[in-house]
């Protein structure tokens, strides 16, 4: 089956006739009927027939079912060439964990697009030991990470650090500053930042304590939050970006925490096959954008 036998087939589909296929193509009509008959063999079935005293061929019933997938064999067959055409020394492929995907990325994606109407972006959220393995094979081009390792030919740059603090839900009567001693861990909407996170959580709450709920995507934060009711007085800890974030959105304070977990700390990653001018374009997105948030140290 090739791609001349289907464009044929439904060429004369559309025309109804073998001449009008024949003239749309610019081939001679012998030649629009042996493309239909190998296609015919192939597939062991008649696709075409006209009937005595009628001019239009009209299609036999499996002639009808396989017209959508001739269709689809022809997208795939486009789709496949655009494959071998396409620029990628102008596409710039991002990783990130879902801490700094969710609220931070967008505006830096819509800036460094804006600035750079010639280049194309895609994104992959990503664990980070996920993106250091996707850097080293060169599927991703730049990546921001929470958990830092060492990884053959991938270099790891500290991107910006902030403070964690306490998001707490109106109805939590909690004062302006926190000491982990007054926190009900039954209240807590609990996300897993980092390893040094989970050492000071270790610390001061219990293996047996359970929390309200543990989540896996940052976007779910926002959603309990925004629920009313007995889910009023959840609190979570949050990097400062994120909580600020969620503020504008839902009905929260955000509350200093005493002793609290160190500081959240986000790296960039850069591989082997990296793009040197798009790349630092990126960075200089998000580095302006950093610098707008309060309480962010940035290193980039």
């Amino acid at each position: 089956m090739t791609y001349q036998e289907i464009e044929v087939f439904l060429t004369a589909v559309r025309t109804g006739s073998l001449s009008g296929a024949a003239q749309t193509l610019y081939i001679t009509q012998p030649a629009v009927s042996r493309h239909i008959q190998a296609l015919e063999q192939e597939l062991g079935c008649v696709l075409l027939v006209r009937k005595r005293g009628r001019r239009r061929l009209e299609l036999t019933e499996q002639g009808q079912d396989f017209v959508l997938v001739a269709e689809k064999w022809r997208q795939v067959w486009q789709e496949a060439r655009d494959v071998a055409r396409r620029d990628r020394s102008r596409t710039l492929r991002v990783g990130s964990v879902g801490s700094v995907s969710t609220y931070l990325l967008p505006a830096v994606f819509r800036t460094f697009l804006e600035k750079n109407p010639a280049c194309a972006l895609t994104f992959h959220n990503c664990h980070s030991w996920e993106a250091y393995q996707y850097m080293a094979e060169g599927t991703l081009d730049i990546a921001l990470i929470s958990d830092d390792m060492f990884y053959p030919q991938v270099e790891t740059i500290p991107a910006y650090r902030e403070p964690m603090v306490l998001a707490a839900g109106n109805a939590c009567s909690l004062p302006p500053r926190v000491h982990p001693s007054m926190l009900d861990p039954s209240r807590e909407l609990r996300l897993p930042w980092n390893p040094e996170f989970d050492l000071w959580h270790s610390f001061w709450f219990s293996g047996g304590a359970q929390p309200r709920a543990v989540l896996d995507q940052m976007s779910l934060l926002e959603q309990f939050f925004s629920w009313q009711g007995s889910w009023a007085d959840s609190w979570a800890a949050a990097p400062v970006s994120v909580a600020l974030s969620m503020r504008r959105r839902v009905d929260i304070r955000i509350l200093e925490l005493e002793e609290g977990p160190p500081e959240e700390r986000i790296f960039c990653l850069l591989g082997p096959r990296r793009k040197p001018e798009l790349s630092g374009a990126f960075l200089g997105c998000l580095r302006r954008e950093l610098e707008r948030l309060p309480h962010v140290q940035v290193y980039l």
